[in-house]
């Protein structure tokens, strides 16, 4: 949402933002990701429809999650990045792990992987949102090649996508006291917990993919604040 009203801002495009709810508190409290959107002029539309026919040529419909075709391009500009940068670092092997939602980041970047380079990096993801078939699904949906698609992991432990967990912010406030990275509350954490419990990916040298978003920390702390008080 963001990060979209932030393009739509700087090229002078509308941008309307779909969603089927929006939580009473963060209505009559404006804050973090939706409150920075708006002020960047997003339009947003609770419990409408999204349109599915659009009739204007220079209308994109975004996906959930960017879940579509258009997003390959992009990913394939990171695999190169990232194995330029592989082999600045003289590194002759690799395994790359992220957090998925719908799965698009690492299933393009598996791909681009696969096409680009014989000898390519893993890819290895978790599910953050639903669990290890949907995100199959998810893969499914773009790219019908298996061979292509990253490894899943499964966690050990069922966590329900938006639920605040001690054990989530625990590791978080781990990671920024030993690594001094900030790292986002929504998806880090459980990208982390799950990759910690997997000790054969670190055979390899090892690349994490921070998710970004650390504007949306604003509101889950606060919301870790308000569900736990001092005792977090």
């Amino acid at each position: 949402m963001y990060s979209l009203s932030v393009l739509a801002k700087k090229k002078g495009w509308k941008f309307d933002y779909y969603v089927d709810h929006l939580a009473s508190y963060l209505k009559d409290n404006p804050h973090g990701n939706y409150r920075y959107a708006v002020e960047n002029g997003m339009k947003i539309h609770i419990g409408s429809t999204t349109p599915t026919k659009i009739t204007e040529k220079d209308t994109l419909v975004i996906e959930e999650g960017g879940r579509q075709k258009e997003a390959e391009y992009g990913m394939e500009i990171l695999a190169k990045e990232i194995l330029e940068w592989k082999r600045e670092k003289n590194l002759d092997e690799l395994n790359i792990f992220l957090p998925s939602g719908t799965g698009t980041t690492a299933l393009y970047l598996s791909k681009s992987f696969n096409e680009l380079e014989i000898e390519s990096p893993n890819v290895f993801t978790t599910p953050c949102v639903g669990d290890v078939d949907y995100l199959k699904k998810q893969f499914l949906m773009l790219e019908k090649d298996e061979t292509l698609h990253p490894t899943i992991i499964t966690p050990s432990k069922k966590r329900h996508f938006g639920k605040l967990y001690k054990e989530s912010y625990n590791i978080w406030l781990e990671l920024q006291k030993n690594m001094e990275i900030e790292f986002d509350l929504l998806y880090d954490p459980h990208g982390w917990l799950t990759l910690l419990e997997n000790p054969q990916i670190f055979k390899k040298p090892i690349l994490y993919i921070h998710q970004g978003g650390l504007i949306g920390n604003e509101s889950m702390l606060a919301r870790y604040k308000r569900r736990y008080g001092e005792d977090i």
